[in-house]
């Protein structure tokens, strides 16, 4: 059965640009919520936040919204998005291709840019994506249950 609207909030983060990146995110729909935190290698902040957005976006699908509110605090992928600015770079286009193609999979859909503030969860976990980098130290767990989809 194929629930209504998923609210998804993204983030992704590198330390250093690029850098190790780590991508984090949370999709609610029909009552549950699922997590994710992963790390991606290294790359930009701008393909980290493109990469959490697709992971969200397949995983809304997978849930089987119909609908899906995207928060970031991307504004510069906010505006691609949407059509408010063109994609320059070249690594880039692949990723906002798929993100685009996904969204049109939705009956209805909005990306919207909030604050930092707005959009803490998705921070904290694609900051502990680039902790999970092979080699980095083993981290005491937060109490938190994830679902790493």
């Amino acid at each position: 059965m194929r629930k209504e609207k998923a609210l998804i909030y993204t983030d992704g983060a590198s330390s250093g640009n690029p850098g190790k990146a780590g991508i984090g995110g949370v999709v609610s729909l029909g009552g549950r919520t699922h997590e994710f935190s992963r790390f991606i290698g290294e790359t930009t902040n701008n393909v980290a936040e493109y990469t959490a957005l697709i992971v969200a976006l397949e995983k809304a699908l997978e849930l089987g919204a119909l609908e899906a509110d995207v928060f970031m605090d991307s504004e510069l992928v906010v505006r691609q998005i949407n059509g408010l600015y063109k994609v320059r770079h070249e690594n880039i286009k692949p990723l906002f291709e798929k993100c685009v193609l996904l969204l049109r999979r939705f009956r209805r859909f909005s990306v919207q840019h909030v604050p930092r503030e707005q959009n803490k969860r998705a921070d904290a976990l694609s900051k502990e994506g680039i902790k999970k980098a092979p080699g980095s130290p083993p981290r005491a767990r937060d109490g938190q249950q994830q679902d790493l989809f």
